[in-house]
């Protein structure tokens, strides 16, 4: 496995792959990589013939009330996922070179970035944005895989290759969960034990509106007073929002005649917590 730190060279090494007719994947990371990351890894792979996971964490999607250093960056325990993986280039940039002096170009999706985690952060899919469309650029991928766990940054992602015309296939696989459910994520090392004995409790919520959906409830308001019911009197927990959405457009429903997406959100202790499910039907 190779490490590239070099944007230039980052783009050197896969066009020359491009020209031999290679196709090439990309997972892109902020790192702490876990079980979840491997298995977008392994999707990637199956479907590309020469793999790249970038590990970058982004300055420009943390709010300046976010702690950005204390973000966790064991690379050396992500390169040997990545080789075990079978990852030909991690590609791992370093903020000077992905925001060199004089920087300034912003991309924004607005509609889909409005709401949700766009409200609680205002300037995080911005950033999330700016930094897909350079990766893009400097990796020039086949196809991108990202995981449902954080889907209204997968939607903008589509969205976005969509209106930029850009030549990427977005691929999203299924959020990967532990045992009991929860998401798996980086942020779920900051739980207590007691509150990781909680935690489920989000997904469990989304299911409830899940099952409600598919044995024919139909009012978007009455699921997400299921999904409440589920999470009341739980001790540390604050509901940031649980939604009940388009699936495609994110934009919150009234009557379920649709393929819908439960979105949540919550703290425990100082930990924060995000969520989904599909539920429904796509609608022909």
């Amino acid at each position: 496995m190779r490490t590239i730190r070099s944007p230039q060279a980052m783009t050197v090494w896969s066009e020359r792959l491009r020209r031999e007719g290679v196709k090439i994947g990309l997972v892109p990371t902020m790192g702490a990589l876990h079980d979840g990351h491997r298995t977008l890894i392994r999707s990637a792979r199956l479907k590309s013939d020469a793999l790249v996971v970038s590990i970058f964490v982004n300055p420009t999607q943390f709010a300046p009330t976010e702690d950005l250093a204390k973000y966790p960056r064991p690379i050396r325990k992500d390169r040997v996922l990545c080789k075990e993986a079978g990852v030909d280039v991690c590609f791992e940039p370093t903020v000077a070179a992905m925001y060199p002096e004089g920087f300034q170009t912003v991309v924004t999706v607005p509609s889909i970035a409005r709401r949700w985690e766009g409200h609680t952060r205002p300037q995080h899919f911005s950033g999330v944005a700016t930094v897909v469309t350079k990766l893009f650029g400097m990796v020039r991928p086949h196809i991108a895989v990202f995981g449902q766990k954080d889907y209204q940054q997968s939607a903008l992602v589509r969205q976005l290759v969509k209106d930029l015309n850009l030549d990427v296939e977005i691929l999203v696989r299924p959020t990967v969960r532990e045992r009991d459910g929860l998401a798996m994520s980086s942020r779920n090392i900051y739980l207590s034990t007691e509150e990781r004995r909680i935690a489920p409790i989000l997904f469990h919520a989304l299911e409830a509106g899940r099952r409600a959906i598919e044995a024919g409830l139909t009012e978007a308001e009455s699921v997400q007073a299921i999904m409440h019911k589920v999470i009341a009197g739980a001790p540390m927990m604050e509901i940031e929002y649980l939604a009940v959405c388009d699936s495609r457009t994110l934009e919150p429903l009234m009557k379920i005649d649709r393929q819908a997406v439960l979105l949540g959100a919550i703290r425990l202790g100082s930990v924060r917590l995000l969520d989904n499910v599909l539920a429904g039907r796509k609608k022909r």
